[in-house]
């Protein structure tokens, strides 16, 4: 799909399927068909029948929007244009050839191929081996085209007892060309339910899992084999734009907390995509702030992250220490309250809060990290993490998720600025405090009124200058310049502390 710069218009995303009789690419196009209406897509697909020596070489061409049509309808060919085909799709790899030769593969093409061979009746006719050579086809295909797929698409098909056309299906939605979700692809396979459908998506998933993994594998790489196979099947099923992403959070949360914890991060993602189908920029920035939040900074995190190896080998380099130096590295820790707080089982938590005013600063204290006591307490401190779904934090925190996310649902017109939301409640300490203060009080003030009465032009760009406000100045002065210029309440003059009870504050504290 392409891009008028001077008209700001954009041209229907071209396909162009090139296969054999018999090998379901009609059902293939069928489900193309049926996955844009389900996006709420416009779309127009055309078919070309043909007469062949190898069962009939046919030929099938959608044209579709990438976003939902507003305003005019728009107007699509009915048959592809050499050297305007944005995906050409083939079943065999000499289809892949017939495609080249007659112009429709070009630079700003994505070429996916199926490596399997059907002879023809010339190469299988000749005396001696009158096989046409693979090499020279996939070299073609590799300069003719922007981006060029192939593999055995045939096997894989057998292998899970369906048609090329599944695997063909899920090659495509693996090389994150489509405008909708390897997730609404499978919910069209199956609509027919039984063996053969359930066959097609074992199929698509696995030529998805398969395309997708050159991808996202460099990655995962800091995980163990097995486990990246399982990542990749589920992080392929994602919207493209939020795959990259996803891949590194899969890596940090699982070392932040669980592998279960990594899961509900893509289980969570792919339930914001079933509840909205976002434009693919804030798809990547939902998956990378998701991820932030829910590897929030505590003082097991913070432990955790101060007797890392590789944090001493970067101390040491910074220091320009040789071999034979000795580096001495002491920590300064000075928790409040709230700090202490948050780590705590719930009711104990919020009992010390009601106990001791929040904001009280404990005693300071240093621990040399480079000597065996200091660093041995910390790691200890950092292995109390793994019970942190047990901390009043925990559960603060994981409400807010639930009622941003529920709320970057519903926001339509509104998600490019929802979505930065998160970006307030980063560090820790008082930094964190701050940002706390402004995501709650635009969350409140500006977000949840706008959605429960409509969503106005006049909303997006106040929240947009709202948070690029209290980016740029977290104490609160600049934010308060842009609050009052929009007529808008501003900051409380009393600052929150970092918890807060979920009784007073609500879910969409």
């Amino acid at each position: 799909m392409s891009v008028d710069i001077q008209t700001g218009n954009t041209r229907p995303m071209s396909i162009l399927i090139a296969a054999l009789g018999g090998e379901g690419g009609g059902v293939l196009l069928g489900w193309l068909i049926e996955s844009a209406r389900a996006a709420g897509l416009a779309m127009q697909a055309t078919s070309v029948p043909g007469v062949a020596q190898r069962t009939g070489a046919t030929s099938y061409y959608l044209e579709m929007m990438a976003k939902p049509a507003s305003g005019k309808t728009p107007v699509f060919a009915l048959a592809p244009v050499a050297g305007q085909v944005d995906v050409v799709l083939a079943s065999e790899l000499l289809e892949s050839g017939r495609m080249i030769e007659r112009g429709f593969v070009s630079p700003a093409t994505t070429l996916i191929t199926s490596a399997s061979r059907v002879y023809t009746t010339a190469e299988k006719m000749h005396g001696g081996d009158g096989r046409f050579s693979d090499q020279r086809l996939h070299t073609a295909g590799q300069d003719m085209a922007g981006r060029y797929v192939a593999l055995d698409l045939q096997a894989l098909a057998q292998e899970h007892g369906t048609l090329i056309s599944a695997t063909l299906y899920g090659a495509l939605a693996g090389a994150g060309v489509l405008p909708w979700p390897a997730s609404l692809c499978e919910e069209i396979i199956g609509r027919d339910g039984g063996r053969r459908a359930q066959a097609s998506i074992a199929g698509f998933r696995a030529a998805c899992a398969a395309v997708a993994a050159p991808r996202l594998q460099q990655h995962l790489a800091a995980l163990q084999p097995a486990v990246q196979a399982v990542w990749l099947e589920r992080i392929a099923r994602l919207p493209t734009a939020m795959q990259i992403n996803a891949a590194h959070a899969v890596v940090r949360l699982s070392d932040y907390q669980d592998a279960a914890y990594a899961g509900q991060y893509l289980d969570r993602l792919a339930a914001l995509d079933l509840a909205v189908h976002l434009v693919p920029d804030v798809a990547a920035e939902a998956a990378r702030l998701l991820a932030l939040w829910m590897s929030y900074e505590d003082v097991f995190r913070v432990a955790d992250l101060k007797t890392a190896a590789p944090r001493f080998a970067r101390i040491r380099d910074e220091a320009h220490a040789g071999a034979d130096d000795i580096v001495t590295v002491t920590e300064h820790f000075k928790p409040g309250v709230d700090e202490i707080a948050a780590v705590l089982p719930k009711r104990l938590g919020r009992w010390l809060l009601t106990r001791v005013k929040p904001g009280t600063v404990g005693k300071g204290m240093h621990l040399p990290t480079s000597k065996v006591w200091g660093f041995t307490a910390l790691r200890l401190l950092a292995l109390f993490g793994r019970a942190r779904r047990r901390s009043l934090r925990y559960t603060e925190e994981q409400l807010a998720i639930d009622a941003w996310l529920k709320a970057l649902a519903e926001a339509h017109q509104l998600a490019p600025q929802v979505v930065r939301l998160p970006a307030l409640r980063r560090g820790y300490g008082d930094t964190h405090a701050r940002g706390l203060r402004n995501y709650r009080h635009l969350f409140d003030t500006l977000v949840q009124p706008a959605l429960a009465r409509g969503v106005t032009d006049a909303d997006v760009a106040v929240l947009k200058s709202a948070i690029d406000a209290a980016l740029a100045d977290p104490e609160g002065p600049a934010l308060n310049q842009a609050l009052e210029k929009a007529g808008m309440v501003k900051l409380p003059v009393t600052e929150k502390p970092i918890i807060w009870a979920t009784r007073q504050r609500g879910v969409g504290a």
